[in-house]
């Protein structure tokens, strides 16, 4: 089973390269943010607990995420494998994330990090902003914040896959064929 986490900085490219991975490889796409919307729009035990947190601006705790993981990893027995996306966002998870795969029978096969300068990032960002119209990509304040937390609170995620030698940094700078093609190649690996 081929399972990974593809992790990088908000503008990187993770959705792009996402939905190219999931066709070639045939794995499931799970995207804690849709996860999130899904179970808090059908008003599911989990969701509603999820609204309660997220009304009082407070993080989710972890348990609630990994719960509600592992009910989506439920949904597709016969998977090939899975893409994590959003997720883990600190070492907590990653190890919470570790002991839900190991008790499915299986594990994360590798971290892959698409590593993009600040600079294109912010670039990236505000041209998602005029062909999206997402306000939260057009405030260069909120970029930068965005940025900031990612920097301080999800990068030392990468150094829990380090640690396991499943850590693999992706050039993120390119064409979108250029930079599927170096994902591939770590992949293919596999």
């Amino acid at each position: 089973m081929l399972n990974l986490v593809l992790f990088g900085p908000p503008g990187a490219g993770k959705g792009t390269q996402s939905e190219r991975l999931i066709d070639r490889y045939s794995l499931v796409h799970l995207s804690t943010g849709d996860i999130f919307r899904y179970n808090m729009s059908n008003d599911t035990e989990l969701g509603k607990l999820a609204k309660e947190y997220i009304n009082k601006g407070q993080l989710v705790p972890d348990e609630v995420t990994i719960n509600m993981l592992s009910a989506e990893v439920e949904k597709h027995p016969e998977a090939k494998g899975f893409i994590f996306d959003g997720f883990p966002r600190t070492k907590p998870q990653a190890a919470a994330l570790d002991t839900l795969m190991e008790g499915k029978g299986s594990g994360i096969t590798a971290m892959v990090a698409l590593e993009v300068p600040e600079e294109e990032l912010r670039n990236r960002l505000k041209e998602r902003a005029l062909s999206s119209g997402r306000a939260d990509d057009a405030d260069p304040a909120i970029i930068q914040n965005r940025i900031d937390v990612y920097n301080a609170e999800t990068a030392p995620v990468k150094d829990f896959y380090i640690a396991q030698d499943k850590f693999y940094g992706i050039d993120g700078v390119g064409s979108i064929d250029d930079i599927t093609n170096r994902l591939t190649t770590v992949i293919d690996q596999f």
